[in-house]
């Protein structure tokens, strides 16, 4: 590669926001101690957020969006990493105060950099992405809190997005009876092949409803947030846990104490943006044995950065399915 690459850039002028593919050199790069030629990139709901202005994800412009990239190495200040090596970053305020994927070179922290386990390639990272270890981290947590595929049925909301798939993937392989909750029942018959045993329509947890319900679930896995999330959390089994990493409906809960001083409720909050190194490492350890790369082929989409403003726009209507990889150059 020269020293001059393309990018997608942010810069808002009198309060309006402009997106534009431009070129750019390594000069106009932020500080960072590694420099990476990025192959791979995703589109995530947050991503659509920052490509569309419609809510402050980006603190700084210019800023080169895209909360997630894979690629290899350029040069490394740091001895944690060397010319070569295939890497992984997921958030760390990419897309918010620091350049993000969508660009053909980043440089960056190498505290922030993982190295890629190596039975899982480029374009494979991004296909899980930020979607696909948030979804691992959300699962964790599930293990963590205690609960087994014998305590009974888990629910994942927002089941047709990128978290929802892969969680539903990473749950049936595992042994889980899994239900999906989606408002696309058209998709049922893809979110059976990824391993959900049951599909319901996202309508019966998204209208305000009673503070305590019928105990139907062990756990769950809710991206959507707002009334879902209540609703989710008032049909939890006693003693059961919600792994809530999302917020696709609204950042409000209107739920009660009710589920957890009288059922034993446990609300887990994932934050994959500024998750320590540790666990990081964890999921990305148990996502190279775990994952189902035939499933996880069936979920993924392919773009590029000239189409990716476009599919910003879509992913926030609900239009994309599964996971989007964003090919930025050849590995």
């Amino acid at each position: 590669m020269s020293d001059t690459f393309k990018a997608i850039r942010i810069d808002k002028d009198d309060e309006k926001q402009k997106v534009n593919l431009v070129e750019l050199n390594e000069n106009d790069l932020m500080e960072g101690d590694v420099l990476v030629d990025i192959t791979h990139s995703t589109l995530n709901f947050k991503d659509g957020l920052a490509l569309t202005g419609s809510s402050p994800v980006v603190r700084t412009f210019p800023m080169i969006p895209g909360i997630d990239f894979s690629g290899v190495v350029k040069n490394s200040d740091s001895d944690k990493f060397s010319e070569g090596d295939r890497v992984v970053l997921n958030g760390y305020g990419l897309s918010e105060s620091h350049f993000g994927g969508y660009s053909e070179r980043a440089r960056v922290n190498s505290d922030h950099l993982l190295k890629l386990p190596e039975n899982i390639n480029n374009k494979q990272a991004m296909a899980i992405g930020t979607a696909g270890y948030t979804a691992m981290l959300c699962v964790l947590a599930l293990e963590d809190h205690g609960i087994t595929p014998t305590d009974g049925t888990i629910l994942v909301s927002g089941a047709s997005g990128g978290v929802g798939s892969v969680a539903i993937s990473l749950l049936s392989d595992l042994g889980f009876n899994v239900e999906a909750s989606t408002g696309k029942l058209e998709e049922t018959d893809y979110l059976t092949s990824l391993g959900a045993g049951s599909v319901i329509d996202r309508s019966e947890l998204s209208e305000p409803s009673r503070p305590l319900g019928k105990e139907r679930w062990s756990g769950a896995i809710d991206s959507v947030g707002s009334q879902t999330l209540a609703n989710i959390l008032a049909q939890i089994k006693y003693g059961g846990a919600v792994s809530a990493c999302g917020l696709a409906q609204g950042m409000d809960l209107p739920s009660t104490v009710m589920p957890f001083i009288l059922r034993g409720v446990s609300l887990l909050g994932i934050d994959s943006v500024m998750a320590p190194m540790s666990a990081r490492e964890r999921a990305w350890k148990r996502l190279s044995s775990d994952i189902n790369i035939q499933k996880l082929e069936e979920m993924v989409v392919e773009t590029s950065l000239d189409k990716v403003e476009a599919l910003g726009k879509e992913i926030l209507s609900g239009n994309i399915r599964g996971r989007v990889v964003v090919n930025i150059s050849e590995e």
